[in-house]
C-alpha cells in the first residue's frame, strides 16, 4: 500500500504539538463522586476514563501504522506529537481507574475486558477502517471540548480538582492534535463515505462502553433504579448529544476540515499558563473559583 496522495498535496505546516508529562496523582483521598452535587455526572466521566487506557493504545498503533505510509515531514510530525499526548492520556487515566476499582467498582474489569476484546479484533481490520475510526472519534472530541469547556462552571465547581484538572487538561490537548488525525487519514486514503461513517463508529463506540461503566458505577451506588437519577443522566446525556452532534453532523459536510472549528479561549489561557510552570509541575485548577480560570495553584 503507498500514500494516497503523497505526491500530491501541498506540506503539512506542523502544528507545534507539545507533548506535557504531567503525573497527575490520584490517591486514595479522591471519591469517586468527584463532584458531590453531581454524582450522576461524576460516573458519566468516570466511564469515559475507563475507555482511555484501551481507545488510545487504538489510536496510537493505527496512528503509527499509517504514518509510515507518508513522506510529509509536517504531517509525521504532527503524528509524532498526537502519539505523546495520547500517550500521557492514557497512562494518567490508567491509574485514575484503578483507584476506582479498588475504592468499590471493582467490577469495571468486565467492561474492561469486553474493550480488550474488541480492539483485539478491530486490529484486525484494514487499516482503512482503523484510520476511519481514528478520525471520526477525534472529531467527536473537538465537540467534547467545547462543551466541558463551555459549561466548565456548571461541570466541575467545586469538584474534586485533580480530576477536574485531568480531564480540561485532556480536552485542551485534544484540541491541539484535533487535525492530525483527520489529516493523515486524508493523505493515506481520502475516501468520502469511509470518513463519514468513521464519525458514526468511533464516536458511538465509545458512547457505548462509558455507558456501560457508569451505569455499573450506577447501579453499585443504587442510584440506577431511582427515577430522579435516571432523569439527571439522561438530560446531560441529551445536552451532550445536542451540543456534540451539532460539531458531528458539520464533520460529514464535504470540504469538512477540523482546522475550521474555533478552539474556546480558554484553551489558548491554559496553555500560556502552563508554559510559565516548572517541569512537571501538576496543573492544578482551582474549582472553587466558579468560573475556574486557567490559572494554576
Amino acid at each position: 500500500m503507498t500514500a494516497r496522495a503523497a505526491g500530491q498535496r501541498e506540506a503539512t505546516t506542523p502544528h507545534g504539538i507539545i507533548v506535557r508529562k504531567i503525573p497527575f496523582a490520584f490517591d486514595e483521598g479522591i471519591e469517586p463522586i468527584w463532584n458531590p452535587a453531581q454524582p450522576e455526572w461524576s460516573h458519566m466521566v468516570n466511564g469515559a476514563s475507563l475507555t482511555m487506557p484501551y481507545l488510545e493504545p487504538f489510536l496510537i498503533r493505527t496512528m503509527r501504522e499509517a504514518m509510515a505510509l507518508v513522506d510529509d515531514p509536517g504531517l509525521k510530525e504532527d503524528a509524532r506529537g498526537f502519539i505523546g499526548q495520547e500517550g500521557q492520556h492514557f497512562q494518567n487515566h490508567r491509574r485514575y481507574n484503578e483507584m476506582l476499582k479498588a475504592r468499590g467498582y471493582a467490577d469495571l474489569a468486565a467492561v474492561e475486558d469486553e474493550m480488550e476484546a474488541d480492539y483485539i479484533r478491530f486490529q484486525k481490520k484494514s487499516l482503512r477502517w482503523r484510520l476511519a475510526y481514528s478520525a471520526g472519534f477525534e472529531t467527536m472530541t473537538v465537540g467534547l471540548t467545547e462543551w466541558l469547556i463551555g459549561n466548565r462552571r456548571a461541570f466541575f465547581a467545586d469538584a474534586d480538582p485533580s480530576v477536574t484538572s485531568l480531564v480540561l487538561w485532556h480536552m485542551v490537548e485534544e484540541t491541539e492534535h484535533k487535525t492530525a488525525a483527520f489529516d493523515l487519514y486524508q493523505a493515506v486514503f481520502g475516501d468520502y463515505w469511509p470518513r463519514v461513517w468513521g464519525v458514526f463508529c468511533g464516536s458511538l463506540h465509545v458512547i457505548k462502553y462509558s455507558r456501560k461503566a457508569y451505569i455499573l458505577m450506577l447501579e453499585r451506588d443504587g442510584r440506577w433504579r431511582n427515577p430522579r437519577s435516571r432523569l439527571r443522566v439522561w438530560r446531560r446525556a441529551a445536552d451532550m448529544l445536542w451540543n456534540v452532534g451539532k460539531v458531528l453532523v458539520g464533520s460529514m459536510l464535504p470540504g469538512h476540515h477540523p482546522s475550521r472549528v474555533t478552539d474556546p479561549d480558554w484553551v489558548r489561557q491554559w496553555a500560556d499558563a502552563y508554559a510559565g510552570l516548572p517541569e512537571n509541575h501538576i496543573p492544578l485548577l482551582d474549582t472553587r473559583d466558579p468560573e475556574i480560570p486557567a490559572r494554576f495553584a
